[in-house]
């Protein structure tokens, strides 16, 4: 392979082998620049690199030899150089001249179709700034090819320099072979494939290779059996309750010292919960009844999983997260029967912290709570917390409502869905006068 004046030192080749064919001067410009300077006892070719694209052969391929087996080496850039051969007489009335040129330049081409390391080597030690490139050494050989192009294709050319079209012939060289200058990574030979040579672990099935959790279930409040497959309900995500008991399954979740994680935006530290029992798929554990330091709303569970085999010491892992949303009870309704546009005070569990949403589903209404009062003017005193909210019953007729609070998207519950079939909660109702 070669360095990157790889192409520079094709261009000084091809120039060098046209002069040596018997052409005295030589150019290498772009085509608006090529007729400047030409005498009338002077006869010029031009030569111009237009265009240089990826070798679709040596793309992605390393080449023999340069990385052993086991190591990771990277693809040269390997590239089709395509030039623009043209042909210029000072004899502004015959143009002969110059097509003599052109097919004398041609002929030199087409008896040197392959480029030897001698004819690179005597280029580039005639150019210093070429001294350094290493393109004769490259073990592909070049290519020279003459390349047909349209008359589209040729016009289009001509056009972008914005000067009139003259006769030319258009060829590739290929391919240039540029070698990257990032280093080869060589690991270090296998001497044993894991523990007593036994191999890489194959598991022949989907399970996860690492503590996974895929459920997490309120035992109490799963819908029955004999409901789920009349109604054929979708799977909703469960809605815990404090002081709820919770199942959670999963994979490779023994043999381990397990701490559930609770997390949830407005607590700065993940609640640490104790798992009382558990196996290999499945662990319990209760959801602590705090009212004043757990909100209700969405949170996310995970485990931490600890090794007790001193042989896995510090292999600790966090399983994924998984959805749980905690709903807010209604411990009072007050009062129960009330007027139109009247105030109603509702006493819930757990406590409601500044800055969460709050509304109260009254029938098929939303009304959202009265505002709180001024903020204390001690930071210290933040956030706050309160049990009692007030709603207003605004636009809403005569009639006996079943209620429901709605605290950051998740309503209290108002379905007991263990029955067959399922009852509302009598206690949740107001009437309205």
């Amino acid at each position: 392979m070669s360095n990157s004046l790889a192409i520079a030192s094709v261009t000084a080749t091809l120039r060098r082998l046209l002069e040596k064919g018997g052409i005295d001067h030589v150019t290498v410009r772009p085509l608006d620049k090529a007729p400047v300077g030409i005498a009338a006892d002077k006869q010029r070719i031009n030569l111009f690199l237009y265009q240089a694209l990826p070798d679709a052969a040596f793309r992605n391929m390393e080449m023999p030899g340069r990385a052993k087996s086991g190591e990771t080496g990277h693809p040269p850039l390997p590239l089709t150089l395509y030039y623009l051969l043209t042909a210029y007489s000072g004899d502004e009335q015959d143009d002969t001249k110059s097509h003599a040129l052109l097919g004398e330049a041609m002929r030199i081409f087409h008896d040197h179709p392959l480029l030897g390391a001698g004819e690179i080597r005597d280029a580039v030690t005639a150019d210093r700034d070429l001294a350094a490139s290493d393109l004769a050494d490259q073990v592909e050989r070049l290519r020279i090819t003459l390349q047909p192009l349209l008359f589209e294709e040729m016009s289009k050319l001509w056009t972008t320099f914005q000067i009139h079209y003259r006769l030319s012939a258009a060829y590739q060289v290929s391919v240039v072979l540029i070698e990257s200058t990032r280093p080869v990574r060589t690991p270090l030979p296998v001497l044993m494939r894991g523990k007593d040579d036994r191999g890489v672990m194959v598991q022949p099935d989907l399970t996860p290779p690492f503590p996974t959790l895929t459920e997490v279930a309120v035992p109490k409040r799963e819908p029955s059996q004999k409901l789920a497959d009349m109604t054929k309900l979708p799977k909703q995500p469960p809605t815990a309750l404090l002081g709820d008991e919770l199942l959670i399954k999963g994979h490779h979740l023994g043999d381990s010292e397990v701490v559930v994680d609770l997390i949830h935006p407005l607590i700065k530290k993940a609640v640490e919960i104790p798992v009382k029992n558990g196996t290999d798929k499945e662990l319990k554990t209760t959801v602590p009844n705090k009212p004043t330091e757990l909100p209700a709303g969405f949170y996310t569970v995970a485990a931490h999983i600890t090794p007790t085999d001193p042989a896995k010491a510090g292999d600790e892992r966090k399983t994924n997260s998984l959805s749980l949303s905690l709903a807010p009870t209604i411990v009072d309704i007050k009062p129960k029967i009330l007027k139109r546009d009247a105030l109603l005070t509702v006493q819930c569990r757990p406590e409601i912290w500044e800055g969460q949403r709050v509304a109260l589903l009254v029938g098929d209404r939303e009304l959202i709570s009265e505002p709180w009062p001024a903020k204390p003017a001690r930071p210290e005193e933040l956030p706050r917390k309160t049990d009692t909210m007030k709603f207003r019953l605004k636009n809403i007729g005569p009639g006996t409502y079943f209620v429901r609070l709605r605290v950051d998207g998740v309503d209290s519950l108002l379905v007991d869905w263990s029955k067959t079939p399922p009852e509302f909660d009598t206690t949740k109702k107001v009437t309205v006068q």
